[in-house]
């Protein structure tokens, strides 16, 4: 499973018009899923992202975590994280989880982080979604596992 995370001031979903999810300071994590991926494998990253090191100290240094800060976690699926790229002007696809088992995974990963962490909001898989942000730093890493 591949998170794409960004450390956000506020970040927010909307569909059709409409806001569905949104969070304050925190985390906004684009969700990949690959074929070989299970729910041992999206525990792994729920648990890592809450715990990854990415908000400021007293000493300005990357050294607290999410649940060190209470921040917000919003999860939005995003199968093009899973694309392949290594060749030619078009990704393929065949490298992403299908959308049944895909879809499955998502929903096990916002299952697993709500057991976690107090503020967890969540995109809707296969929905037209527009993203907004404002990314603070920016700070963006990219995590597997």
């Amino acid at each position: 499973m591949i998170g794409l995370l960004q450390r956000v001031r506020t970040a927010h979903v909307d569909i059709d018009g409409q806001r569905v999810a949104q969070i304050g300071p925190g985390l906004l994590v684009l969700l990949g899923m690959r074929p070989q991926d299970d729910e041992a494998r999206g525990a792994r990253l729920i648990e890592r992202l809450l715990g990854y090191r990415v908000f400021v100290d007293d000493r300005g240094r990357m050294n607290r975590s999410l649940r060190d800060t209470d921040g917000g976690l919003l999860l939005v699926p995003q199968f093009t994280l899973a694309a392949d790229t290594r060749g030619g002007s078009r990704p393929g696809f065949s490298t992403a989880a299908p959308a049944l088992i895909a879809q499955r995974l998502f929903e096990a990963a916002v299952a697993h982080a709500r057991t976690l962490h107090p503020d967890v909001a969540c995109g809707r898989f296969g929905a037209d979604m527009q993203v907004g942000l404002v990314n603070d730093g920016p700070v963006t890493f990219w995590l597997e596992s």
